[in-house]
């Protein structure tokens, strides 16, 4: 027989007033008598706090068989007397069976630590957090080094080691001035603990304590994600266990549901390479892998200040990807990245809220705002603004002035850093130093006093700015609390939002630019033929497309660019001398201009079926917004269009129009990050606007062309 420590014990882990949990095992063959007692007595007079237990050999093994948190306290056994042999066989057998039945147990793990996270909340952010219990804390490194223990993931030792002693040397202290075996850490402790730590004060503990919850959470959450993937993966032979690569393009590939550099990678040279891959990662909800991470931070170019259009286009994609965002995030902010692409992120880093309403800290409250706001896209023509706002409606936080006040300057510092224009750049500023105005006005003024709208009108400038604003103010309430975006709350904001808007009476207009070209005498010479030219410019290519005027001319030149998967980020048309013009500003360089007019051909003379390589079949992505502008144009139909940016949506609008008969005099596209914000002049034949009941058609149609097919 044998006596073992099992838990906290068996790792020789113990706190001040940690239980000591000790297991007596002996062979089946052996009978149990009065001198287990015998045992227990002097360990019970010597005060100490004893869980004990007497089992034979195989009644262990059932118990860990039956009971999978009696399985987790076994795999830490360690012999205190008795026979070694004894305690080395059940050692080998806890470990033999841990790893034999892992892919059956681990979904039962899994849903044990969700639930406990629900229950406790995360270190970094509850206002009493539970060192042991809560998601972060101790109990999780105990299931991460049980997770590694299975053989099927690998975990970072050195990290997950360093922020576990770490813990353990908080918890000690915890349990100190605590006088007791508590592992809670409630508000009075944390001056108290400062000098036991060698730590300033209360705040510069709470940091420390925060920060390694953050980190053994982002360690879980990493390898959790990493152990579903083995859980979904079908078995594979022993020659086919290399890691299997699906390239992406553009230096990137997935891997195991992680994005990783593909073989041709050259982060040398690619300024960009770092925010793609994170793009990605979010949008595709897949693991941003930290080695690769760490490695486009040493080795990539720095992206050029002014940031251009492709690195700006590129971070409003990670913002506005919805829930994939999250861990993408903890990835570049624990892996140093975010100190490279925004160091003002410092500011506000693990910073708890003044307010108790708010269930996270600033940091994470901004990320959550994001990913509330990634879903309020498609009300307002200005994602891109709108997703910068949302990160950085908080950024003056832990200021001594009013937050709003201070942040408001390093928002516009940021902004102009990111490259937006002028405009662009007051229209950010603007919304974090009015993020507030909403809410506040609305709840504490009589919303039928007109000087109450005269609050909100004094301030912002226009419709545009107001649409954006209410969208920042429901994502920052939403990502609060839910107690701060309740329906009354919401119809107040929204009733005050009406109102304003009508005294804000002037439309949003849709400029037309006049444009010359000199066109081509082989177009003028032959009508029906087409004239391909591309020019490059610093970060991208301008591709410009000339045919005789015809309805459907746009829909042919917007399914060339789709089928050849290039990324449209602007395009203007017009119509010259009867010759329409098409401009296309793409991410693209390297193009054949011969090639392109090559498949413009076939499309017009019909070779190449377009309309099933382009149709919808996401069906995921946020509906369209089609919306009639009909005051804003004397001579067409303005129709704007708001729908998730991929392939094909300007021919699939276009296309849908030329079925109606209907003709583009002139279109506006714009791509601004995940969304296509689109406004198109529309005609009939005979060059008039559209009747009303025409123009609702014509949305009607766009809507059904960019709906996703079943």
């Amino acid at each position: 027989m044998a006596l073992v420590a099992v838990g906290g014990y068996g790792r020789e882990e113990l706190a001040p007033y940690s239980d000591l949990d000790v297991l007596l095992v002996h062979d089946a063959d052996v009978q149990t008598g009065d001198w287990a007692g015998q045992i227990w007595y002097p360990l019970w007079d010597s005060g100490q706090k004893i869980d004990h237990a007497v089992r034979s050999l195989p009644e262990v093994l059932e118990q860990a068989d039956a009971d999978l948190k009696v399985a987790l306290g076994l795999l830490d056994i360690r012999h205190l007397a008795g026979d070694p042999n004894l305690t080395l066989r059940l050692r080998t057998a806890i470990l033999a069976e841990w790893r034999r039945s892992a892919k059956q147990r681990l979904p039962e793990l899994r849903e044990l630590v969700r639930d406990r996270g629900r229950l406790l909340g995360e270190i970094a952010h509850v206002s009493v957090p539970d060192i042991k219990e809560a998601t972060g804390g101790l109990r999780d490194a105990t299931v991460l080094k049980a997770l590694s223990a299975t053989w099927l993931v690998d975990v970072p030792h050195g990290e997950l080691e360093a922020g576990r002693q770490a813990l353990l040397d908080v918890r000690d202290v915890v349990h100190q001035v605590a006088g007791r075996g508590s592992d809670r850490i409630v508000p009075e402790f944390w001056a108290d603990m400062a000098p036991l730590l060698e730590l300033s004060d209360a705040a510069a503990v709470q940091l420390h304590v925060r920060s390694l919850g953050r980190r053994l959470t982002h360690l879980s959450r990493l390898t959790w994600r990493r152990a579903d993937a083995v859980l979904r993966r079908p078995a594979r032979s022993a020659a086919s266990r290399k890691p299997q690569l699906t390239s992406l393009g553009d230096g990137l590939a997935v891997a195991y549901e992680e994005i990783v550099l593909d073989r041709d990678a050259r982060p040398g040279s690619d300024p960009f390479l770092l925010l793609r891959a994170a793009a990605e990662a979010a949008e595709r909800d897949l693991v941003l892998e930290p080695s690769t991470t760490a490695r486009l931070i040493a080795e990539a170019p720095p992206i050029p200040v002014p940031w251009p259009a492709e690195a700006r286009d590129l971070l409003v994609r990670l913002l506005a990807a919805g829930r994939g965002m999250l861990g993408v995030w903890e990835t570049l902010d624990e892996t140093g990245a975010l100190q490279l692409l925004l160091p003002e992120w410092e500011r506000v880093r693990l910073l708890p809220h003044a307010s108790v309403v708010h269930r996270f800290t600033v940091d994470r409250h901004l990320v959550e705002t994001c990913i509330e706001a990634s879903a309020l896209i498609r009300r307002v023509s200005r994602p891109d603004v709108l997703m910068i706002a949302a990160l950085l409606h908080d950024i003056g936080k832990g200021q001594l002035t009013e937050h709003c006040v201070a942040g408001e300057p390093i928002a516009r510092e940021i902004a102009h850093r990111l490259g937006f224009d002028a405009r662009e750049t007051e229209l950010v500023a603007a919304l974090v130093r009015w993020h507030l105005l909403l809410p506040e006005t609305a709840t504490t003024r009589d919303p039928e006093d007109p000087l109450t709208v005269g609050l909100v009108t004094e301030r912002i400038k226009d419709r545009e700015e107001l649409e954006l604003l209410a969208a920042l103010t429901e994502a920052d309430a939403k990502a609060t609390s839910e107690k701060a975006w309740t329906s009354w709350r919401a119809s107040l904001i929204r009733s005050l939002v009406r109102r304003a808007s009508v005294e804000l009476s002037e439309h949003l207009t849709f400029e037309e630019t006049p444009r010359h070209s000199v066109v081509p005498e082989s177009v003028r010479a032959n009508p029906g033929s087409v004239a391909v030219t591309v020019s490059e410019h610093d970060d991208g290519s301008t591709i410009t497309v000339m045919s005789t005027d015809r309805v459907g001319l746009l829909a042919d030149a917007a399914a060339l660019l789709a089928l050849q998967r290039i990324s449209i980020r602007a395009a203007r048309i017009w119509t010259e001398d009867g010759v329409g013009c098409s401009e296309w500003q793409v991410a693209r360089t390297g193009l054949d201009p011969h090639l392109l007019r090559e498949r413009l051909e076939a499309i017009v003379e019909g070779r190449l079926n377009v309309s099933d390589r382009l149709r919808v079949v996401d069906a995921d992505a946020l509906a369209p917004i089609v919306v009639v502008h009909a005051e804003d144009s004397e001579r067409a139909t303005v129709i704007e269009v708001r729908a998730a940016d991929r392939p094909g949506t300007v021919h699939l609008v276009c296309a849908a129009l030329a079925e109606l008969g209907l003709t583009v005099r002139s279109a506006h596209v714009d791509t601004l990050g995940p969304q296509a914000v689109d406004v198109f002049y529309v005609q009939e034949p005979r060059a008039t606007a559209l009747s009303p009941e025409r123009a609702e058609g014509a949305a009607e149609a766009i809507r059904a062309a960019l709906t996703p097919s079943v």
